[in-house]
């Protein structure tokens, strides 16, 4: 899927600390270098807010293991971005698919794409029997307004 949507590239970014794992583990499938990016710059050592070799104009695909409102994965495209990468775009797991964050991606012109998301979660766990029809409207309801359910 990787190559199919966004083309050639060079490197493989994984966001701290979650999806580390992951992006080493598609950069190698890949055969593509590997660099993580912390929310924040070290504060000692060399300070550096990227580990891994990162050079201006590499292209480069973001792993990500879950997505809510977006803004900490958002983060470290803005520190790639900044380090002169052209970021193609995001793939993560898992998403809620929270308004905020299509918002948030589409601001930011960042390209998300995810392996599952909320509705189909909510529709295995109905299929499989976890969870009763009446347990999907909570369910539905907290994504429509996490900061307000249960209010």
């Amino acid at each position: 899927m990787i190559r199919d949507e966004f083309g050639e590239l060079d490197l493989i970014a994984g966001v701290a600390t979650g999806a580390i794992a992951h992006g080493v583990l598609v950069a190698q499938e890949l055969g593509l270098p590997f660099a993580y990016v912390r929310s924040s710059k070290k504060d000692h050592g060399m300070s550096n807010q990227i580990e891994g070799v990162v050079e201006s104009g590499q292209s480069v695909v973001v792993i990500e293991d879950l997505v809510s409102t977006g803004q900490s994965s958002l983060a470290a495209v803005k520190a790639l971005r900044e380090a002169g990468c052209n970021v193609k775009g995001m793939v993560a797991i898992f998403t809620y698919g929270l308004e905020s964050a299509t918002k948030n991606f589409k601001e930011e012109n960042c390209i998300l794409h995810t392996l599952t998301d909320y509705n189909h979660l909510i529709k295995y766990a109905l299929e499989m029997k976890y969870i009763k029809e009446s347990d999907k409207l909570s369910l539905v309801s907290w994504r429509e307004n996490p900061e307000g359910w249960g209010k």
